[in-house]
């Protein structure tokens, strides 16, 4: 909506306040709430706010910012009891007015730029699978003295407790057999349905939902793919409306990859795709129905995999998930229908239009305008520099022997690797001034020292089990 269209919107619905959204460093959603009469100075001059207060951005002395809020974003809040209208913002500097170099949605913005200016193509598409799991309860604590962490689903295979609310009459999904059976063994199916009609609701075209593999409430909605900045906006909200639509039924979700022990974590496998004038450019003559031109995309996301699992795989437990000899996307390959490969090239249909590569490394817990950015600059790098990414995969990798397997490399195995991969190989990110050295310093300086030094340095139960009596 444009400004003026904004403003009969809220007459219409007869809105009260404005919540304006901004996403922080790490990818979750930050809010402040104004009457709705500060609309049209808001959609001016932007709100004020302290970016000191704002993990991995602004020193004190330095806080003054602005958030300016995108008009396009505007709709009536689904979960807030007065009328609310939502706006997504974009983050600036407040005397300079030009966008924060740590904005992640400017970020992106700065990606779609870059995409239009090397000619290649005007359009990224991007279509996201993110899994998450649907819990009973959780419950966790962290001190000097102690860990722990519990986690109780009617739905668990563990589970068989007699006595909880709803009671427990042995329809619940096995380990690895949550996909997908009917009811009464799949619970969950009206919470995913509306969660699909508030999706709905906010603009998200949604395809289908469904229980994913694993027991204990593991589900996955899927969105149409949407280009690159409104497909992360649209990320946000599906993360933003599963969590509450969970909390208003008594349940609690997660996005967290590696919840569960010993059985599947949660994954965003994302569709990537280019066009051009209208045309998709991803159809070809090459393998699989594919273009040369997608061949050299996908090299480019081989050659780079481990720089994007640093914003594509951001925390310690999503390499709980990247485990080599667990069925996960860990192989650095490309095939067609091949699901043990790291990118599958769908072959659901023969439309040139349906041409379309699936990396399967990321996974939710990620910050979407970071993580598609970096996929998208790793692509043009290979693109512009003809890597191609050598001979498909066609055999189930999970079944090669350990030979045979060590031709193939793999993701990085801890958070660690990925920063250093970060750190040693990121050129390819500043063309353009999409990312920056002071982003990609202050992401790897964050993560090391709040993430990977604080599960380093903790005992955790595990190391009572084995070593206790050492």
């Amino acid at each position: 909506m444009t400004p003026a269209e904004l403003k009969k919107y809220s007459e219409k619905h007869g809105i009260k306040m404005i919540d304006c959204k901004f996403v922080d460093f790490l990818g979750s959603w930050q809010h402040i709430t104004y009457p709705i009469e500060r609309l049209e100075d808001g959609l001016e001059e932007g709100f004020g706010f302290d970016g000191s207060s704002i993990r991995g951005w602004r020193a004190i002395n330095a806080s003054d910012m602005i958030m300016v809020p995108d008009p396009a974003t505007g709709i009536l809040d689904p979960f807030l009891q007065t009328p609310t209208l939502s706006l997504i913002c974009d983050v600036a500097d407040p005397i300079t007015r030009e966008t924060y170099g740590r904005c992640p949605r400017s970020l992106a913005k700065r990606a779609v730029a870059y995409l239009k200016s090397t000619g290649v193509a005007d359009t990224a598409y991007f279509g996201p699978e993110a899994e998450f799991f649907i819990f009973d309860s959780v419950r966790y604590e962290e001190r000097q003295h102690t860990a722990s962490y519990h986690v109780d689903s009617v739905e668990g295979a563990w589970n068989t407790n007699r006595d909880e609310p709803g009671g427990n009459l042995g329809y619940k999904p096995r380990v690895k057999g949550g996909y997908f059976p009917a009811s009464p063994v799949d619970t969950l199916t009206d919470i995913r349905t509306l969660m699909v009609l508030t999706m709905q609701a906010v603009g998200i075209e949604v395809e289908t939902h469904h229980h994913e593999v694993a027991t204990a409430g593991q589900c996955e909605i899927d969105m149409k793919f949407d280009t690159l900045v409104s497909m992360a906006d649209k990320l946000m909200w599906y993360k933003h409306i599963v969590k509450n639509v969970a909390k208003n039924h008594g349940k609690t979700a997660t996005f967290m990859p590696k919840p569960l022990f010993g059985d599947n974590g949660s994954g965003m496998h994302t569709h990537q795709s280019l066009w051009k004038d209208g045309k998709p450019l991803f159809a070809g003559d090459a393998y699989a129905g594919m273009s040369e031109l997608s061949l050299y995309y996908i090299g480019g996301l081989l050659k780079h995999a481990a720089t994007i699992c640093a914003f594509a795989n951001p925390t310690t437990n999503s390499y709980r998930r990247l485990v080599p000899g667990y069925e996960a996307p860990v192989n650095l390959a490309y095939s067609a229908r091949n699901r043990s490969a790291s990118i599958r090239i769908p072959m659901y249909s023969p439309s040139p239009k349906a041409k379309r590569l699936e990396l399967r490394s990321p996974d939710p817990s990620c910050n979407p305008y970071l993580a598609f950015a970096a996929m998208l600059m790793a692509g043009l790098d290979g693109i512009e520099n003809r890597i191609h990414p050598g001979e498909p995969m066609d055999k189930d990798i999970y079944s090669l022997s350990p030979e045979e397997l060590a031709g193939i490399p793999t993701a990085p195995g801890s958070l660690s690797e990925s920063l250093a991969a970060l750190e040693k190989n990121h050129a390819f990110l500043l063309r353009g001034d999409v990312f920056s050295t002071d982003l990609i310093d202050a992401w790897i300086a964050y993560k090391r020292e709040n993430e990977v030094d604080h599960v380093r340095l903790r005992p955790c139960p595990s190391e009572f089990y084995l070593y206790y009596d050492a």
